[in-house]
Formats: structure tokens, C-alpha cells, sequence
């Protein structure tokens, strides 16, 4: 079993007695997806795996946050951003603005991208580098901003 997934046992370890309804749920629903994939693919989840859960349910949630403020949901905006928080305890440290630029630079470098069109090979060579450390969403941007 990889360090995350310890990691992720032992938080939830950790709200069952904290009797914490919040991080409970985010991690019940979080090991749910480890599990179906596991099933699914009939191997262990590998970190990267892990990784790539916790940014959807990350992004699920946001999404929903965006939808609930539409329909002025406040209690769900409250529910699902405190479900957030838990599930942003488990990524690796963030970039900072400067770093995944010069790493954007770098990589557009590397493929010799230069138009728009070019934004996918580009984003499927900087994700591997990058791999939980920065949002999808801002680095897309990045990058759009950098193509012509």
C-alpha cells in the first residue's frame, strides 16, 4: 500500500473519532472510487491513480459549488467546499504563479507547439510533469495565453 493511500486511511481513522461528518463523507466517497477502480482494472490503485481521484473529486466538486451559487444553494456551497478542503490535504505541495510558467515554457519548447491547435499535445506532455501540483483549469489557461 503506497504512502497516500496510509495517508488517506489514517484521516479517515481520524474523523471517525472526531465524529467529523464532513471529512467522513469525502473520504467514504473518495475510497469508493479507489475501490471501483481497483475492481474495475483488478490491480492496485498506484499514486498516480490516487492522485487523479482526488483532482475529480475536486473538480465534481467545484462544479457543483458553481451550480449551487447559480441556484443560491449557500448551505451546499458551504458542504462541498468544506469537502474540498479535506480532499486538498491529500494533494502534493501547489506551484506557485512563476513555476508551472517556466514549466509551461519549458514543455512548449520541448513539443515546438505554436499555435492553438497545438494547446492538447502540449497539456498532455505538461500533466505527467505537473501531476497534482497545479490546477488543470489555470494551466490550460497558461498555456492558451502562450499559443497563438
Amino acid at each position: 500500500m503506497s504512502a497516500l493511500r496510509d495517508k488517506i486511511n489514517e484521516a479517515y481513522k481520524t474523523a471517525m473519532k472526531g465524529r467529523d461528518e464532513i471529512g467522513i463523507r469525502a473520504i467514504r466517497f473518495m475510497n469508493a472510487d479507489i475501490r471501483k477502480l481497483e475492481v474495475d482494472e483488478r490491480r492496485e490503485a498506484s499514486e498516480a491513480d490516487l492522485l487523479a481521484i482526488i483532482q475529480r473529486g475536486i473538480k465534481r466538486r467545484r462544479e457543483t459549488i458553481e451550480v449551487a451559487q447559480t441556484q443560491q444553494r449557500q448551505d451546499i456551497v458551504d458542504a462541498e467546499a468544506a469537502e474540498v478542503k479535506v480532499l486538498q490535504q491529500f494533494l502534493p505541495q501547489q506551484l506557485s504563479e512563476p513555476e508551472p510558467v517556466a514549466l509551461i515554457e519549458s514543455t512548449i519548447a520541448e513539443t515546438g507547439a505554436s499555435t492553438k491547435k497545438e494547446q492538447g499535445k502540449v497539456m498532455s506532455a505538461l500533466m505527467p510533469k505537473l501531476q497534482g501540483r497545479a490546477d488543470g483549469k489555470l494551466v490550460a489557461k497558461l498555456v492558451g495565453e502562450r499559443l497563438k
